[in-house]
C-alpha cells in the first residue's frame, strides 16, 4: 500500500496525539476525541486498543511516549509520483488542485491506463472545454454564495432555463456524472452538469433567499465478516455516507448506512458488490430489494 492507514489518517491522528503527550499529556478522552477528529469515527475502535495494548510502541499504557520530537510526514517519491498520476484525473483536475512540488515528478500510471467495468459508460465529457467552463462557473458560485443563470435540457431533452441557487455538487461514482443540486424557494431542481449549455454568474443572493432542499433520508443495517479486510473495505467504500460501526461479540461488525432516498438504487448496488460478506438484517423493504435484484440478474443470465 501506497499510503497505508498508518501513515495516513492513522499516522494523522496519532501523530495528533504524540504532540499532545509531548507538551501537557493526554487522557483516554481526549485521544478518542482526536481519533474522532483525524480520522474516522470507526477508527477508534483500532486506533485506541493498539495504543493501550503498546502494539504500535510510539504510546505506552502510561500515555507517555518515547518520542522526543515532534512527528512529521514528509512524502516519499513513490507517494509523489502516486499525487502526480491522481491529479492528472480530468474529475480532480476541475477543482484546479495545487501541484506545487510536483512539477518534475513523472505520473505512477496514466488515468487512461484503466478499464472500468462497474459504472456506466457515457460519463461526463470532463476534458470538454464548454464542461469546464461550467464547471469553473458553478464552483466559483458556490465559493462566492452568488446565483446563476442555467439554460440546459431536461432527461426529457426539453430546454429549460431559470435563476438558480447552487447548494450542492454531487459525484455519482455508478454514472460517472457530476450534478448541481439547487435551492431557493421554487428554483429547486436537480441538474446534470453533462447537460447544461448555457451558466452565467450573478449577483450574490441574501441568506433570505436561501431555502435548503429538504433531503429524504433512508437507513440500512448490515453485519459484515472482517475476512478479507472486508471492514476497512466497507469503511473506504463508504466514506461518503454517514454511518455507525460497532463491534459484536462473534468478532462480527454490524454497519448502519444513512444516504439520501434518490441514491438507494446506486447505495443497492455499491453492498451487493461484497457479496457473501456483507448480510443485510434491515429494513425488510430493503431486503426486498435485494432479493428482487437478485432475481433479476438470474433471469437476464439465464436468457443470455
Amino acid at each position: 500500500m501506497l499510503f497505508s492507514e498508518v501513515y495516513s489518517a492513522y499516522f494523522n491522528a496519532v501523530a495528533a496525539i504524540i504532540r499532545e503527550v509531548l507538551q501537557d499529556g493526554i487522557t483516554e478522552k481526549r485521544m478518542m476525541q482526536i481519533i474522532n477528529d483525524k480520522a474516522f469515527s470507526e477508527s477508534v475502535l483500532t486506533i485506541l486498543p493498539a495504543i493501550k495494548n503498546e502494539e504500535w510502541l510510539v504510546i505506552n499504557k502510561a500515555f507517555h511516549t518515547p518520542i522526543k520530537n515532534p512527528p512529521q510526514m514528509p512524502l516519499t517519491t513513490l507517494q509523489k509520483r502516486w499525487l502526480k498520476a491522481l491529479l492528472a484525473d480530468p474529475r480532480i483536475a476541475l477543482f484546479e488542485p495545487d501541484a506545487s512540488g510536483l512539477e518534475n515528478v513523472e505520473p505512477l500510471f496514466a488515468y487512461d491506463d484503466f478499464v472500468f467495468f462497474d459504472r456506466y459508460a457515457d460519463g461526463d465529457p470532463y476534458r470538454n472545454p464548454d464542461y469546464i467552463a461550467h464547471f469553473k462557473t458553478l464552483l466559483t458560485a458556490l465559493r462566492e454564495r452568488r446565483k446563476v443563470h442555467i439554460k440546459y435540457c431536461n432527461r426529457h431533452n426539453r430546454p429549460i432555463q431559470d435563476t438558480y441557487i447552487p447548494y450542492h455538487l454531487e459525484y455519482s461514482a455508478k454514472d460517472d456524472k457530476f450534478r448541481l443540486e439547487t435551492a431557493g424557494g421554487r428554483y429547486s431542481a436537480y441538474i446534470n452538469l453533462a447537460r447544461i449549455e448555457e451558466c452565467e454568474l450573478l449577483e450574490p443572493y441574501e441568506d433570505h433567499e436561501l431555502y435548503p432542499p429538504e433531503r429524504s433520508e433512508c437507513s440500512v443495517v448490515f453485519r459484515l465478516r472482517d475476512e478479507r479486510n472486508t471492514l476497512d473495505r466497507v469503511m473506504l467504500h463508504f466514506s461518503d455516507c454517514r454511518k455507525e460501526t460497532s463491534r459484536l461479540e462473534d468478532g462480527n461488525y454490524q454497519v448502519k448506512l444513512w444516504y439520501g432516498a434518490q441514491d438507494e438504487t446506486e447505495i443497492l448496488i455499491r453492498i451487493l458488490s461484497f457479496g457473501p460478506m456483507i448480510r443485510v438484517i434491515e429494513p425488510e423493504s430493503f431486503i426486498t430489494l435485494i432479493k428482487d435484484r437478485i432475481k433479476m440478474q438470474q433471469a437476464l443470465k439465464m436468457k443470455a
